[in-house]
């Protein structure tokens, strides 16, 4: 579920929030990285448990509807599809998540349970509703494409369940898009006979990737001085009060990548970096680390100091 990517994020976060130097103690912050990571997990049982809920509220409704004193012919023999949607059943029925949800304390819908109902009647109000309803019979098939469509034009765009979720954890909000997209994966391939664990996907891919933060993070931090002597070599013609700090930090891991971590090619850590700065620095910022990087692997790789072990890696 996480990428390469989205971990340098996590990384740089925690690296531009330390404001220590080399010599400090930064086994707290090497914590809180960790649990920044960890706790996106929880992001992703909250959203999957938030579907289930749903399908929850939706039968508490058709069974009010059907008790109505005055109910109609239609109401007391409603439509039962989305209460039947064999992959909102399957989520429903799956102990092995259940037990996740019970292990990550996942109880939020109990007590914040108005966004459980601004989903559902956000639902019922949509034409993907009205057009699934038209039948009243369906298949696996149909029941998953209905499902992905309420995930991908109701549920994940919803701008108040969106505030909901960055009041609850700030650092939910960087993690949102590979969370959604992660679950969107998972209900294009899930299928009938998926098992219980087909909705429990890995946080990371690897122990590698585990391993790769705790080392970007610490190679980054103990070298902070000698990093920045050679980033200020490359930079002798900017005024360095007046490169932004981001840049700095993603410059130094950037640097740091390219020294320590033989096995990543020159370009997917340059490419990494540039796209990371566009997204979260200023709008030049991605020609001033390229140019900066560029340099510094063509010194690199003149003086024999770019160690990187396959082929094709330079």
């Amino acid at each position: 579920m996480l990428s390469r990517r989205h971990i340098r994020v996590k990384v740089m976060q925690v690296l531009y929030a330390f404001k220590g130097t080399e010599s400090d103690d930064f086994v707290k912050d090497q914590k809180f990285l960790l649990y920044s990571i960890d706790n996106m997990y929880n992001l992703y049982l909250l959203l999957i448990s938030l579907m289930i809920e749903v399908q929850k509220r939706a039968e508490n409704h058709l069974t009010k509807t059907q008790n109505k004193h005055l109910a109609t012919k239609e109401e007391k023999n409603p439509n039962r599809k989305f209460l039947n949607n064999e992959v909102l059943q399957m989520l429903k029925n799956n102990e092995q998540l259940q037990a996740k949800f019970e292990a990550h304390n996942i109880r939020n819908w109990e007590l914040d349970n108005e966004y459980v109902e601004l989903i559902f009647r956000a639902i019922l109000n949509s034409d993907i509703y009205k057009t699934y309803l038209e039948t009243r019979t369906s298949n696996f098939k149909e029941d998953k494409e209905f499902l992905i469509d309420v995930f991908k034009e109701i549920i994940a765009p919803n701008e108040k369940l969106y505030d909901y979720l960055e009041d609850k954890n700030l650092t939910w909000l960087d993690d949102l898009p590979t969370v959604n997209t992660a679950i969107l994966k998972l209900l294009r391939k899930v299928k009938p006979n998926s098992d219980q664990f087909h909705f429990l996907p890995k946080l990371y891919k690897d122990l590698d990737d585990k391993q790769f933060a705790i080392d970007l993070f610490r190679k980054t931090l103990l070298n902070q001085t000698a990093l920045n002597k050679e980033i200020e070599n490359k930079t002798t013609n900017w005024d360095a009060d007046r490169i932004a700090l981001l840049d700095k930090v993603l410059l130094r891991m950037g640097v740091s990548e390219l020294k320590n971590f033989p096995s990543i090619p020159t370009k997917v850590t340059i490419n990494e970096y540039l796209e990371i700065s566009k997204e979260y620095s200023t709008p030049k910022s991605s020609i001033f680390i390229n140019g900066i990087l560029d340099k510094l692997v063509k010194d690199y790789q003149e003086s024999g100091k770019l160690n990187k072990v396959g082929r094709g890696l330079m």
